[in-house]
């Protein structure tokens, strides 16, 4: 009775982990793409940038035209696993005198802003694909258990207390009409003494 109540949770329960399983595998699919993508815009913008300011190879001295202001994060609760989420990148950008600068400059600025963030978001992302692949392993695995373990065990448990049960019938009809046979054995050798 307690074994098959066990065994239609684990099964009721089983389809539900399933889902989630398929749908986080869903959303870290989602979450490996867009990381590619991302690195595909910043190899794309470097390119663009050795390919537009050649001159900055002798200008080392320059990152400090942008700098990141601040990074405003979110949590985004997906299937009970939290997930980082950028909000918002507040860039600063320095003066420096326009007639005083080179005209490449402000192209410049462009580029370091969108490369930080870029490299931001890659950052996030990042850690969003890794929390996303622990959390399907973690499910897997109680699939895993579930669907390997616990409810063959427990059709094997059930199996066994049947049988044990079936035997414990068939053993306790035997003794009845043991004792029935033995009753009338008696009752015969009663009759005749008489």
């Amino acid at each position: 009775m307690r074994e098959s109540k066990r065994l239609r949770t684990f099964e009721r329960f089983l389809p539900s982990l399933d889902l989630k399983r398929r749908q986080l595998v869903t959303e870290r699919r989602k979450a490996a793409r867009l990381l590619v993508s991302t690195r595909q815009q910043i190899d794309s913008l470097e390119r663009k940038v050795a390919d537009e300011l050649p001159m900055l190879a002798n200008h080392r001295k320059l990152r400090h035209v942008v700098r990141i202001a601040s990074i405003e994060l979110n949590e985004q609760n997906l299937l009970g696993v939290r997930l980082p989420r950028l909000s918002r990148v507040v860039l600063d950008t320095s003066d420096y005198p326009l007639l005083a600068s080179a005209q490449w400059l402000d192209k410049l600025s462009k580029h370091l802003s969108l490369g930080l963030e870029l490299h931001v978001r890659l950052h996030v992302e990042t850690a969003r694909a890794a929390r996303l692949e622990q959390a399907v392993r973690k499910v897997t695995q109680r699939v895993n258990l579930f669907e390997k373990v616990l409810i063959p065990k427990t059709r094997a448990n059930i199996k066994q207390i049947s049988i044990y049960l079936s035997d414990a019938e068939r053993a306790a009809v035997v003794r009845a009409k043991i004792a029935r046979s033995k009753a009338v054995r008696e009752k015969s050798l009663e009759h005749r003494r008489t």
